[in-house]
């Protein structure tokens, strides 16, 4: 079993997060730190995070705690930010092209490399480099490149058929824009990110504040 598939889902999204405060320690800080230093400065409870770092097989080591660089190497093999993984964007809309156009995701472990529309007048094109292809051209394209990752930013309504082209071209994992409840095989990870449902809940709070 990948050492990733044996880590809770909330114990991953964390990871980035303890990765991110770690790098950004002060050059001159202690080569070691422990548990309960960065529960204190994440305001974290400290047992979560010995727990989360226990996942990776890391319990730290007694009076001295976790070696810092080598934490960051631990969690970084571990999200696999040192091989960026092939991802091809569906649907070229607004939110679409803010992906295509942010070159942050190959810090952590992902790379865009090609996008598809069914728009005529977007096909041919390129977004930040990346090459905007005919629909029809998704699962022949993804399956040759061995594309693995799947972002859906296409209207709900065509979700499910673009994953199903997704999945059958070889990808595993979906990222899903949309508000479409997507039916995948069980070795297929979906990932729902719903703004819609975000939204929301931000206004209200400042509805509920001011």
């Amino acid at each position: 079993m990948n050492k990733i598939n044996s880590i809770p889902e909330l114990t991953l999204k964390r990871l980035p997060l303890y990765l991110s405060y770690l790098k950004t320690l002060p050059k001159d800080a202690p080569s070691n730190i422990s548990a309960t230093a960065i529960a204190a400065d994440l305001e974290i409870n400290d047992v979560q995070v010995r727990k989360d770092l226990a996942a990776l097989g890391d319990g730290g080591r007694p009076k001295i705690g976790y070696i810092v660089e080598e934490l960051i190497n631990e969690i970084e093999n571990c999200l696999g930010y040192r091989d960026a993984h092939s991802a091809a964007l569906v649907g070229v809309s607004d939110l679409g092209r803010a992906l295509l156009c942010y070159d942050g995701f190959c810090d952590f472990g992902m790379n865009i490399v090609v996008a598809f529309d069914k728009n005529k007048e977007l096909v041919g094109t390129q977004i930040n480099g990346k090459h905007i292809l005919a629909l029809e051209k998704l699962e022949n394209l993804c399956e040759r490149m061995k594309t693995r990752i799947g972002i859906i930013t296409a209207p709900a309504e065509e979700a499910q058929e673009i994953c199903d082209i997704l999945v059958y071209a070889g990808a595993i994992a979906i990222w899903n824009f949309t508000t479409s409840k997507l039916n995948v095989p069980a070795d297929v990870m979906v990932l729902n990110e719903h703004i819609e449902e975000s939204i929301p809940i931000l206004t209200r709070y400042v509805e509920d504040t001011i």
